[in-house]
């Protein structure tokens, strides 16, 4: 299977002067020719290419900043650097951070230097900028600074931390979305029917495309490869053509129908059922099948309040931690981080007390249990708040040696009343220790 994708660079050096204004060999990979040669072929990031955006004006030759642009694989970033330069008639020069170093980086900088003077601009595409070194990205920094090249840099990582400060404030972040599925289907679409890709040539059932969306997982270049290789023994790809070109079976989940909500229930009950191992099985089959880890991480943040709550305090933040690092690097890399949080809450110590204790406390407030705060917690920092009698009588906790003081904070209607009654599991084991020496003290009991 070809590794080169719908937005990798031509050329068989780390720097290559590459014109796009003329459609790639038949021989090429199908990802290659299909690249966009047009904005009316740019599919998705509508958000950053509305009329009048930065980004636009570049694409249409108006636009002079260099830009970072920040996005998962396969959404588009080397297609819209070389649209920026085909648009504008500039020179085009590529590299790669995986190959090219400083020496490389300064040839480039010294080309582009004495094109100017011949009054052309360079623009400078740097694939994987993330992976540059420190003085690799300060030897960009004149360059930029003086517009001898238009920089447009590609990254899979937050450039907040993987791009040096002063190359920061020289460029626009934008940040390129997954694409959606409407929008990966559009790309194989025109792919099955375009004369670049395969003509109309080959059939291809809707079944099948519909697989290559959800595998795709957001990546345009991921769908167009599993296309081509479906296609290349066949005239007619089917679920199973896809499944055998992967080498391996596509999972049977419609990510709309009976199986999405069938998985990921049967996935969270595995969690609350601290059964680690089913629930690995559960994640690798929707990560197998395409769903969204958006999706997954949301709903291990549920649980982690839901199911496990005081019982393990550091289970909300292992699940709000996966979910960041899911919208900061985007799969592949971010199945690792929810299998870690799906271990970690699998594993934890279960309870539902805060869930009972809220449910209880809202269903109380719903049967007229809301009373009038206590006059000496109402709010005594405006004019008159004192004739009304508000805040006379508080006892600040902090003036108590022991932090905690005999005083009543519920409204009439449920002094005494306990919703939250901590487990014997884990952390909530010490907090029922705790909680009941709390109350005797707060209602005078001790």
């Amino acid at each position: 299977m070809s590794d080169v994708g719908l937005f990798d660079l031509g050329g068989d050096s780390p720097s290559s002067e590459v014109s796009y204004g003329a459609p790639a060999s038949a021989s090429a990979p199908l990802a290659v020719r299909m690249r966009p040669m047009g904005l009316d072929e740019v599919v998705g990031q509508d958000h950053l290419l509305r009329q009048g955006s930065p980004l636009r004006r570049m694409v249409e030759g108006s636009g002079a900043a260099s830009v970072i642009l920040y996005g998962p694989p396969g959404t588009g970033k080397t297609t819209l650097a070389s649209l920026i330069s085909q648009a504008t008639g500039r020179r085009f020069e590529a590299l790669s951070a995986l190959s090219a170093g400083v020496k490389e980086v300064r040839a480039v900088i010294e080309v582009a230097r004495r094109a100017a003077t011949q009054g052309q601009q360079t623009v400078l595409f740097i694939d994987e900028v993330h992976r540059f070194s420190k003085t690799q990205q300060d030897a960009l920094l004149a360059a930029v600074e003086n517009r001898v090249v238009l920089l447009v840099a590609a990254t899979t990582e937050n450039p907040s931390f993987s791009v040096v400060a002063p190359l920061l404030s020289r460029s626009l972040i934008l940040q390129l979305q997954p694409l959606n599925p409407d929008a990966i289907q559009a790309v194989v679409e025109r792919a099955v029917a375009d004369p670049r890709g395969l003509n109309g040539v080959v059939a291809v059932d809707p079944e099948a495309i519909d697989l290559l969306v959800r595998l795709a997982a957001g990546d345009a270049r991921r769908a167009l490869t599993a296309l081509e290789v479906a296609s290349e023994a066949t005239d007619r790809v089917t679920v199973e053509t896809v499944e055998e070109s992967l080498d391996k079976a596509a999972v049977r989940y419609d990510r709309d129908g009976d199986q999405h909500y069938d998985v990921i229930s049967a996935f969270i009950k595995s969690i609350r059922g601290s059964d680690v191992d089913a629930a690995l099985h559960y994640l690798a089959r929707m990560l197998t099948a395409g769903e969204d880890p958006r999706f997954i991480a949301r709903r291990l943040m549920i649980l982690a309040s839901e199911d496990i709550g005081m019982a393990d305090p550091t289970a909300l933040p292992i699940a709000v931690a996966a979910a960041q690092t899911v919208q900061l690097i985007g799969l592949p890399e971010a199945q690792l981080t929810l299998a870690h949080a799906t271990v970690h809450l699998a594993s934890a110590p279960k309870s539902n007390a805060v869930t009972t204790a809220l449910g209880a406390a809202m269903a109380d407030i719903k049967a007229g249990k809301a009373g009038l705060v206590p006059p000496h917690l109402r709010d005594g920092h405006y004019s008159g708040a004192a004739a009304l009698g508000n805040a006379q009588g508080y006892r600040y906790p902090h003036d108590d040696p022991g932090g905690v003081v005999a005083q009543q904070y519920s409204p009439d209607e449920v002094v005494g009343t306990d919703y939250y009654r901590p487990t014997s599991h884990g952390a909530e084991r010490d907090i029922a220790t705790r909680l009941d020496k709390l109350r005797a003290i707060i209602r005078n009991k001790r």
